[in-house]
This record gives structure tokens, sequence and C-alpha cells, in this order.
């Protein structure tokens, strides 16, 4: 198997005729447009590289954030969050909103003409590489007979895992938004791949984290998991659901919190965003 596990969403093992036309048109499956990862030495060129497999690692790593979209599912495994939306109410997904604390990823938005409802934060975490992936991905194109613009296969520079930097830093945030969250009542929800979380569990205090999760807790952690597929292509599957609340943030950094918001503010930013493109269409 190669190093490169999925390149634009496509599965490497998955034989298919089109490889050629899949690497110039760049577009990545989940998003439906061109893979934003591009190349800081060439930017016309994405990188495309979706999960990898790295060490003693024999499932597929996830190092962009944008393959956990897949199906939508993580939206859809968020629903019950919403815990006043009613019936007749329209669902959407808006991408990128600042709130105090930071930004968030998505919001899970339940409208009624036009008016926010209810919402739930959504942040996707994956893990972050060291070095470059960029040698991999070409021998992959060499043996499936790609032209490569290149002889990046040759080079001999390889990749990490930055386990401990990419664990620290979400948790710190989280630290910053679940307060936000929890001033307002509402649900923030860090989605992750299920190797990412048993690190976070091993290394940070996790003892005192709800499982399952518990639907009055403001923090909630879905985990999911790559499962190869009889085709050879891989499909995410939720592997677990934790939960705790901004206290439980701090003891797991040891940590206090000290972030507020008004609901208000939320809101208008939401509803200043709302519009037929982020309306919730199952796939």
């Amino acid at each position: 198997m190669s190093a490169v596990v999925e390149l634009f969403g496509h599965s490497a093992e998955k034989k298919r005729k089109d490889w050629v036309q899949i690497v110039r048109e760049q577009q990545c499956t989940f998003l439906g447009k061109k893979c934003y990862k591009v190349r800081k030495s060439d930017p016309d060129t994405s990188i495309g590289s979706c999960t990898v497999l790295y060490g003693k690692q024999q499932e597929p790593i996830i190092i962009c954030p944008t393959r956990l979209i897949e199906r939508r599912q993580i939206f859809t495994d968020c629903f019950h969050l919403l815990t006043t939306h009613e019936p007749g109410n329209e669902f959407h997904i808006v991408p990128e909103v600042s709130i105090p604390g930071g930004s968030v990823d998505y919001f899970l938005v339940s409208a009624k003409k036009g008016k926010v409802k209810d919402f739930v934060g959504i942040e996707l975490q994956t893990l972050d590489t060291t070095g470059t992936v960029w040698p991999e991905r070409q021998r992959l194109l060499k043996k499936l007979d790609v032209p490569r613009t290149d002889k990046g296969e040759k080079s001999e520079k390889s990749y990490g895992m930055n386990w401990k930097m990419t664990a620290k830093t979400i948790l710190i945030q989280m630290h910053h938004k679940i307060q936000t969250f929890e001033h307002v009542h509402k649900k923030l929800v860090l989605v992750v791949q299920d190797k990412l979380l048993a690190y976070m569990s091993r290394e940070f205090n996790f003892a005192h984290l709800r499982n399952p999760a518990v639907i009055g807790d403001s923090m909630h952690w879905h985990s999911y998991g790559m499962e190869k597929q009889p085709d050879k292509s891989f499909k995410l599957v939720m592997h677990s659901r934790l939960s705790t609340d901004a206290e439980g943030i701090g003891t797991c950094l040891g940590l206090q919190a000290e972030a507020r918001v008004e609901l208000e503010q939320i809101i208008q930013a939401l509803q200043g965003k709302l519009s037929p493109s982020t309306l919730f269409v199952p796939v």
C-alpha cells in the first residue's frame, strides 16, 4: 500500500482509469471544488493528500480536516444537540464564524423564516504533519502512471505526525471557545479521528469525561474511524462520543477559564450568513 492512502478523496488502492483526470482537475470530492491545500512553491498545484500511513499505524491517518465532512455525516450526528429545534425549521450549515475566543469551523443552525432558533458549533481537528508528504505523493503518481510536475519521488525528505502539538493546541482552543458556548447555553462539538482522541486520552487528564456523552453537557467529542469498504474505498464511521463542560476542559489542561459573550452577538453573526447556499441538503 502507498503511504498516501487517499488523493483528492479517492482511495489509492481502488482501481480506476481516470487518475490522470483526477490529478489534472485537482477537485476535492468532499468540497466539490479545487483542493485548497496548495504547494507554497507552486500555488497552482494542489497537494490533495487526505490520509496517509505512518509508522506502525496500519489504518489511515487523516491529515486534512475536510476529509471529515464525507457524506456530511458529522453534521447529521449533531442534530440531537439542537435541543430547541422544532419540526418545520430548516437546517443550515454555516462555515467559519468568528466569535470571542476564536473562529468556529462550522455552525449547524436550526432556523425558521430566516431567524436563528438554535445552533451547535462544530470544530474539526485532524493531525498536523511535520516535514513533507510531497515525495510520497509523487511516488504514488508514478505508481499510477500519472505525469508529474517534478521528480519529487526521488527526494529523501520524509514526514512525521505532530501528535503532541496538535492535541495541546486544540485543547487550548476549546478551552477558550467553550466558555462562550456554555455562557449562552449552547453546545460545541469537536470532531476528531479516533486515533487522535486515543492519544489525547493517554496524554491529558480525560478520566472525568463522560462516556457515553451526556446531552446536557456543553462540550462534546465525536470521534470517527476509517472503515475499509469492499471496493477498497474508506468510509468515515462514528467510533465514540464523550462530553464534559467548561470546568472539565480546564481540568484537562489544568487551566481556569475566562471568556464571556452575549447570545445576541452570535445570533446576529449567524443570521447574516444564512442563505440558500448554506441550506443543509442530505447527500
